[in-house]
Parts: C-alpha cells; sequence; structure tokens
C-alpha cells in the first residue's frame, strides 16, 4: 500500500542540523512543539535540510499546514478526535499517521484515516506504560502498520523484536546519541 512509509521515527521541537545529519537517514522527523505556534518558515527550513538528506518530514497536529508546505505527512496525535480530515484532498503520497493509547483511540486513528498507528507508551515508566503483553493485545485490534512508541532507549530497543511490529519512533533514544560519540544511529 505505501512502501514510502518509514520504519523510524525521531520527533523533535527544535532544529539541530548537525545532530540530525549524525543520524540514518533512513529516520524520518517529526516536528512537536506544542508550546509555540507553528513557525512556517522553520517547517520550510527543516524541509529544505531534509530534502537535500532524502528524510520524510512530518508536522504534528496540523494538517493545513502540512498541506500548504507540501510535506510528506502529518501525525496525529491522541488528544486530536477530529474525523473531518478526510474531507481534505491529498496529493498521492501524502502519509497520514497518528497515536493511540487503547482500543477507542486506536478506531479513531483509523477513521481519520492513518496508515500506521503509533501504539503507546511501550516501556516509559514515569506514567502508566504498556508493557510487553498489552502492547502486543492492542496492536491486534487494528490490521494498520504499527509503530512502538514510548521510553524507548539502547536498553530496550532489542525487546522491539518480541513484537509483531512495522517501525518504532522515538526522542530521548536519538536526543542521547547527542552526547555520545558521533556514529550513525537507526537503521
Amino acid at each position: 500500500m505505501h512502501n514510502n512509509l518509514p520504519k523510524i521515527y525521531y520527533f523533535i521541537n527544535e532544529f539541530d542540523q548537525n545532530h540530525i545529519r549524525k543520524l540514518n537517514k533512513n529516520i524520518a522527523l517529526i516536528y512537536r512543539n506544542y508550546e509555540k505556534k507553528v513557525d512556517e518558515k522553520l517547517i520550510k527550513q527543516i524541509k529544505k535540510f531534509c530534502k537535500i538528506q532524502k528524510r520524510k518530514l512530518f508536522l504534528s497536529n496540523n494538517l493545513k499546514i502540512a498541506l500548504k508546505l507540501n510535506l510528506d505527512g502529518v501525525y496525529i496525535p491522541s488528544f486530536n478526535k477530529n474525523i473531518r480530515l478526510k474531507n481534505y484532498s491529498y496529493k498521492k503520497k501524502f502519509i497520514i499517521i497518528g497515536s493511540a493509547h487503547n482500543i477507542r483511540e486506536i478506531k479513531e486513528k483509523e477513521k481519520q484515516g492513518a496508515q500506521a498507528i503509533f501504539i503507546s507508551p511501550l516501556f516509559n515508566k514515569k506514567k502508566k506504560y504498556l508493557g510487553l503483553n498489552k502492547f502486543r493485545n492492542l496492536s491486534k485490534f487494528t490490521k494498520k502498520k504499527i509503530i512502538a512508541l514510548g521510553g524507548i532507549n539502547q536498553k530496550n530497543i532489542k525487546k522491539l523484536k518480541l513484537l509483531n511490529i512495522y517501525g518504532y519512533a522515538a526522542i530521548n533514544l536519538f536526543d542521547n546519541a547527542k552526547k555520545k560519540a558521533p556514529k550513525k544511529l537507526g537503521a
């Protein structure tokens, strides 16, 4: 269906070219900053950088700007319940991805037209988290591609092989790479 759907995603809220350049080019970026109004000039700058890097760029929770700026797609967070997303016309390769924490939200993302659903939180122990068994059970409620999200780090990334997932998304896994020696992360 969508063979252009990335398998690895990195959530960013700022644009650090030097850091992103060190990451594997297969890692797609999701720009997500809910504390600031979307800066179209910054998004255009990130888009230009991503085009040079041959990296996909998604904008979180702003379909209109993602379409206007001709981005690769949009990320719809679990709190966005707007089902009218299907009323828009999209370019053929435009990708809708979204997150869910439970069965109801999985069904909402399906109605919103998501090609992949990020189920979370998998490992994040700060809040209530799913763990491997609950995650596995939740993922059975959809035929969409599943992306694991939440608390993924160097210590637990190998556990992802125990799940029937299409890919994964992370923040700290890639942020922590800033502090270490430069090597290509994610493949």
